[in-house]
């Protein structure tokens, strides 16, 4: 097992299966063929309504995850020296999870019942940054607790 400094002790094949499931989580829902999930009775109705009523917000939350998991995996790549850089290391995961968006979008126009649509690559871009800035905060805030 690889050891890191990141703020979730795990192997990284677990961080990497788990950035696998959202990612596919992200594809399944982005095409789906009813945008309101409608016939998707595994989830609570709760979520749903939710889901229904919040529909652009409702792209950010797996983007939450996906920006959080994309920071812990960077955590494991250190270069030859042990050094590690998190400034690029961020940029690189908001393009990959900006890539994961436009494909997810651009999946829907394959989909009869679907349309892409701008602002849900404008919200999934911001859930990634704010779930990379929330792994950022939480890592400072055990670093400070721990001095």
């Amino acid at each position: 097992m690889q050891t890191t400094n990141s703020i979730i002790k795990m192997p990284q094949k677990f961080i990497t299966l788990l950035l696998l499931f959202v990612i596919a989580l992200v594809f399944y829902f982005s095409w789906l063929s009813d945008p309101n999930f409608s016939n998707e009775n595994y989830l609570p109705r709760w979520l749903l309504n939710w889901s229904s009523h919040y529909y652009n917000l409702r792209t950010a939350v797996p983007f939450l995850a996906l920006g959080f998991l994309l920071e812990i995996n960077s955590e494991y790549k250190t270069d030859k020296d042990g050094h590690h850089s998190t400034k690029p290391n961020f940029i690189q995961n908001i393009g990959i999870a900006g890539i994961i968006v436009c494909l997810a979008e651009g999946g829907q126009f394959l989909i009869q019942s679907r349309s892409p649509d701008l602002a849900d690559v404008f919200y999934g871009i911001i859930g990634s940054v704010v779930g990379a800035l929330m792994y950022h905060l939480l890592k400072k805030l055990r670093h400070a607790k721990q001095t």
